[in-house]
């Protein structure tokens, strides 16, 4: 980033702070929707249309969009990486809570510091920091080891949780990948359209491969669900956070993202009465102060 990025003025709070209520509602919006159809298609179907709009939008702002400007096996791999995250939500929601979905989703910053210290020189790593991911390593397994106790039930969120790592461990591998190549110069609108261009593609085929494309009677609340998904979400959400990237400190804004987990939990417990046992409790406070520890900067 350059020089000419800002701190956070009264703007870009209200932007983070709308950002992550909207990122926390993300996870309880598609299991609301599961009972009409498969999370993995909804992932599709709101990716494909959010592209659409992207491509409107890249037509509108007269955007150049070349495949010979190098950005192509870069936002390939940006694509794919980003496919297998929400393929791991989408499934893993089939398992697990929204609640639960949502704090192993936003463990991702552990895995992105992690690999940034060994990557760039710029991102090494303090002793407060390695502290950091010791307790939000702690916090995960109490998170997890909350699952043991609760029977088959439990057994089964447990395989949920796990995909939410792995979706986790997706994202952070996105961000390297994007920090560390052409792609980190590129217009934003052109790095979304390779994300969601992919994941139309390949989450499509996988939800047609295993028999997840069929779509029961559409209901009011599932089409809002959809509509929330497109537009809201994959759409205008995504285009706010990488504008706000190139306009203010991105380590100011990492630290309102961490928001988005409280969101999560929060809304799945009011709309979906997801249950949050003390052990899970305890765990996802852990790996929030975590994250928190690990995104701290020297003034």
């Amino acid at each position: 980033m350059s020089t000419s990025h800002k701190p956070l003025d009264a703007l870009a709070v209200g932007l983070m702070l709308l950002l992550c209520i909207c990122w926390g509602l993300q996870q309880v919006a598609v299991k609301v929707a599961l009972p009409i159809m498969p999370s993995t298609l909804q992932i599709a179907l709101r990716s494909g249309a959010a592209a659409l709009l992207v491509c409107v939008f890249m037509l509108w702002h007269r955007t150049e969009f070349s495949l010979s400007d190098g950005t192509l096996w870069p936002g390939m791999v940006a694509g794919v990486l980003f496919a297998g995250e929400f393929l791991c939500v989408s499934i893993g929601l089939n398992y697990t809570t929204a609640s639960h979905m949502s704090v192993f989703l936003y463990s991702a910053p552990i895995f992105t510091v992690l690999a940034l210290h060994w990557l760039v020189p710029g991102e090494r790593l303090r002793l407060i920091q390695w502290l950091g991911v010791l307790l939000a390593f702690v916090g995960i397994v109490i998170a997890l080891a909350a699952g043991f106790f609760d029977g088959d039930a439990t057994r089964a969120s447990l395989s949920g949780d796990v995909l939410g790592l792995l979706a986790a461990l997706f994202w952070a591998v996105t961000i390297i990948v994007i920090k560390t190549t052409c792609l980190s110069t590129a217009a934003p609108s052109k790095t979304l359209l390779y994300q969601l261009g992919m994941a139309t593609v390949l989450l499509l085929g996988f939800a047609l491969a295993t028999g997840q494309a069929s779509i029961g009677r559409m209901t009011d609340v599932t089409w809002l669900s959809l509509f929330f998904q497109t537009v809201v979400i994959a759409f205008v959400s995504f285009l706010t956070w990488f504008w706000m990237l190139r306009r203010y400190l991105a380590s100011r804004l990492t630290v309102f993202s961490f928001l988005t987990p409280l969101f999560g939990v929060g809304f799945g417990v009011l709309l979906l009465d997801d249950p949050v046992g003390w052990p899970f409790a305890i765990g996802a406070a852990l790996v929030l102060a975590g994250i928190v520890m690990v995104n701290l900067r020297q003034s």
